[in-house]
């Protein structure tokens, strides 16, 4: 213990000795304006904020080492098409210079979006990233990182010392034999947020300090405590940072947040510090005192193991007024950083912001890959409050003694693991025995990772350019795993179950080909995240939708085989019905019911042709809640969706609603469990905030995304829209707090004006928040929520207000006959939505379609 203690000890002066010997001028000069480059890009152009962001061109240097290209697939969660849908690749050593002042802190930000370029397949690419002597990127595959950490693209943020030169050379270089590439790259002046004199934590008191100033750091994590997300626009000081919600990091004890009715002053503090929305919000423990005494605040951050991390914390008392009124302990990797922590004797009053920066090392030893932040009320103090105050958090991680601020590429989790091995590995099992091998080995993990995504991603390298055309069909906002076929050739698939292949119809390649004219564009009726979706006709004058796969989707084998599983055991007149598939060659093809009316989504906003009835709206709401009650319920095994969404719900040529693409979708927990863990995948806007936290699915995960439906169509608004302001960027969010303040009559669609009754609103809104709750033991279940639709729609036709208990009644046109039943009767509400499904079943207006053909079903 001792030896490990001196040895940190030792580390840290070094540090800090090479820190001061590096020591910049002062600044003078006026800084240059910021620098936002669309790479690849022969024009400028302007994101979704409008932006502006110019071409590369002119800062190259050697570039005939590089080339231009353009994304073969636009994933639907990233933010704007510029900076992302083009690229710089680099084949050799290529660098940019930019001209700088020499004596400016300067943020660098990297954009990648690992899409597949032509001629080009991105899980080959790997970049040696540098600036002058600082490695800021080392053997890294933006395909991995993307995958490993579910999101769509990245950014990676530097803020880098003074360079006592006038330019800055940028440099990128291919590792190996593989290829380099970046989307997007920003350049701009820092003014002086940092000092020297932050404070290092667990080291003996003499151990000295870390200068800010002169360090180069990459900004690992930005968070506003206690509020929602700040986009770049809206940050202060023109430094387009993004300050995000602080919840998924949350350990332990719950707490609540407040916003602060109050004007900030930042006095001595540089305004660029942090916007004024971050110290406006915080977040604290609560009321109860003898709680806040037991429990500690904590988040949890995985970091690389091996370097230095300057913690900043941001603080602004909005509530307090006086010293030892609230006296908290700070405490980094269990190391105290501050004990008697007190905002206001800080600052002095309410409203005027501070930041504190402490400094704590990471060693190498397993767990080092984590750092917590713990927060605790002082009690030796006797503070009159026993609570902690946070706004805000940023984590940077500091350049080592060989100027290095490279991490490893993120080895995928456990699960996604398993996943990856349960999809390639052959049947003696030699595979996952290399793989478990290679995960003892540390750094061998990483090269097994990329290996297992290398595999499967090259199993399907035939780049398919993307095509425009309005996407009826639905569309992931999250990238799945794989790209790679079946098998390439047997006409069941290797992988496909026998009970799927029996009940499912296989249709030969030139089968599909007749019924497409060959796939023939003008037969195309959208796009989606899998691939084209065409109209055809098969058996002579049968209309279906059949969807084929893009090779170079973010969506594949794993989709293809789920929905094949899931839908060949599921009949319902609520669930889109899977025809049949084809597995041929290099193609991967679904046949379905066509679906004449589209996707719910496209009749919800302005521009479209129809505009739905409030009642219309209803009608579809209820069949899609029989739906999702009967896959959580009526099906062999709870069945969780885990995509549910406005373009996830279709209407066939009568409006009957039903629910499609369970491409995503995932077989309940048993009985001895509540969950099931399970890398998060879904769509942003949709989301259960619970499930993103904890990885933990259930069927509530479904109800939440369905509570941002029920508000989608009563508002007709998108379920995220950054051109919004800040608070009604999302829907969700914003329904939540026109509920507390009673306003939400005014989100309500204009073309609803007058046909809903302010009972039957009330009804609606009150469900559609308690989907929305925070915890999944809080929702209501799908037989909850149909029910209360179900009493809605009876609401607005009879003009019944009843609340009580009701009578048998037929709803209109649902051939729903109800049985009485208490509202709290949960046994009784289970049995009599089921019987709906089983009326429902045979039904006899014939909407529901089938293809009954003797070399399928």
């Amino acid at each position: 213990m001792k030896s490990t203690f001196n040895r940190r000890n030792l580390y840290l002066h070094l540090y800090l000795l090479s820190n001061l010997l590096t020591l910049p001028p002062p600044s003078s000069a006026e800084a240059p304006p910021p620098l936002s480059l669309n790479c690849g890009s022969k024009d400028a152009g302007n994101d979704a904020d409008n932006r502006k962001w110019e071409s590369d061109n002119k800062y190259l240097v050697a570039a005939d080492k590089s080339v231009s290209s353009t994304a073969l697939t636009h994933e639907p969660s990233l933010t704007s098409d510029v900076p992302y849908m083009t690229a710089r690749i680099f084949n050799g050593e290529t660098s940019y210079k930019f001209n700088v002042n020499s004596t400016s802190r300067y943020i660098i930000r990297l954009h990648f979006y690992p899409s597949n370029y032509p001629n080009y397949n991105v899980s080959d690419s790997y970049s040696v990233v540098s600036t002058g002597a600082i490695t800021l990127l080392k053997n890294f595959s933006a395909f991995i990182t993307a995958e490993a950490l579910s999101q769509a693209y990245l950014i990676k943020e530097y803020s880098l010392a003074a360079f006592n030169s006038d330019s800055i050379t940028l440099t990128f270089k291919p590792a190996g034999k593989s290829f380099a590439f970046v989307n997007g790259i920003e350049l701009i002046t820092e003014p002086e947020l940092f000092d020297d004199q932050a404070v290092l934590v667990g080291v003996a008191e003499d151990a000295g300090t870390i200068d800010g100033v002169s360090s180069n750091m990459q900004n690992m994590f930005r968070l506003n405590v206690g509020g929602q997300f700040i986009p770049p626009m809206n940050d202060s000081g023109g430094l387009m940072r993004s300050w995000y919600d602080d919840t998924p990091y949350m350990f332990g004890a719950g707490t609540i947040t407040h916003v602060g009715n109050v004007t900030i002053e930042y006095n001595d503090l540089p305004a660029a510090t942090a916007p004024v929305d971050v110290y406006r919000t915080a977040r604290t423990q609560g009321p109860d005192p003898n709680v806040n005494k037991q429990s500690n605040v904590t988040w949890v951050f995985q970091v690389d193991a091996n370097f230095t991390y300057l913690v900043r914390f941001h603080f602004c008392e909005c509530q307090l007024e006086k010293a030892n009124q609230r006296v908290f302990e700070i405490l980094l990797n269990n190391q105290t950083a501050f004990a008697t922590a007190d905002v206001i004797a800080w600052t002095g009053g309410k409203g005027i912001p501070t930041r504190k920066d402490y400094v704590v090392y990471t060693g190498d030893k397993a767990g080092d890959e984590e750092l917590w932040v713990t927060m605790h009320t002082n009690i030796d103090l006797n503070p009159e409050f026993y609570d902690i105050l946070l706004n805000g958090l940023e984590i940077f991680k500091l350049s080592d003694s060989k100027s290095n601020l490279a991490g490893p590429n993120p080895v995928p989790s456990k699960l996604m693991q398993k996943q990856l091995i349960a999809n390639r590995a052959p049947k003696n099992g030699s595979f996952a025995d290399v793989f478990v091998g290679g995960a003892v080995g540390g750094a061998a993990t990483i090269g097994v990772a990329a290996l297992v995504l290398f595999v499967i991603r090259k199993r399907r390298r035939v780049p398919v350019p993307d095509s425009g055309g309005t996407s009826w069909l639905p569309v992931y906002g999250a990238s799945s795993t794989s790209k790679s076929t079946i098998s390439g050739r047997s006409h069941g698939g290797s992988s496909l179950s026998t009970d799927a292949v029996c009940n499912c119809r296989y249709f030969s390649l030139l089968e599909i080909k007749r019924a497409t004219d060959g796939f023939d564009e003008s037969n195309v009726i959208g796009v989606g995240g899998f691939g084209k979706v065409y109209r055809g006709v098969v058996d002579g004058d049968t209309k279906v939708a059949i969807k084929r796969s893009n090779p170079s989707s973010e969506q594949g084998v794993n989709e293809f085989v789920t929905e094949i599983e899931m839908l060949s055991k599921l009949r319902h007149r609520h669930l889109v019905s899977l025809i049949g598939f084809c597995e041929e060659g290099n193609e991967m093809v679904l046949v379905y019911d066509y679906m004449g009316k589209g996707t719910l989504r496209e009749h919800l906003y302005k521009g479209n042709k129809i505009t739905l009835s409030w009642k219309q709206r209803l009608d579809i709401l209820i069949g899609a809640s029989k739906g999702l009650h009967y896959l959580h319920t009526g099906a062999k095994y709870t069945i969780i969706h885990r995509d549910v969404k406005t373009t996830n719900i279709l209407c066939d040529d009568n409006w009957v609603a039903k629910v499609s693409d369970f491409g995503l979708s995932k077989t309940g927990p048993n009985m001895n469990q509540n969950h099931v863990s399970t890398v998060v995948k879904g769509s942003f806007g949709y989301l259960d905030p619970e499930y993103f936290r904890r990885q933990q699915l259930t069927e509530k995960s479904d109800v939440y995304s369905f509570g941002v439906v029920l508000f989608e169509v009563l508002c007709a608004r998108l379920a995220l829209n950054p051109s919004l302001p800040k608070e009604q960027v999302s829907l969700a969010d914003y329904a939540l707090q026109s509920g507390r303040k009673g306003t939400l009559e005014e989100m309500v669609d204009p073309h609803l004006k007058g046909q809903i009754t302010p009972e039957a609103l009330k009804k609606f809104t009150d469900c559609a928040i308690r989907c929305l709750s925070d915890h999944g033991m809080e929702r209501p279940s799908m037989g909850d929520v149909l029910w209360t639709l179900e009493y809605v729609r009876r609401m607005e036709t009879n003009g019944d207000e009843r609340t009580g208990n009701h009578t048998k009644s037929e709803s209109s046109g649902s051939g729903m006959v109800e049985v009485p039943i208490n509202r709290n009767d949960m046994i009784a509400m289970h049995l009599n939505t089921l019987n709906l499904d089983i009326d429902d079943e045979d039904d006899a207006n014939g909407i529901f379609s089938q293809i009954v053909d003797p070399k399928g079903r």
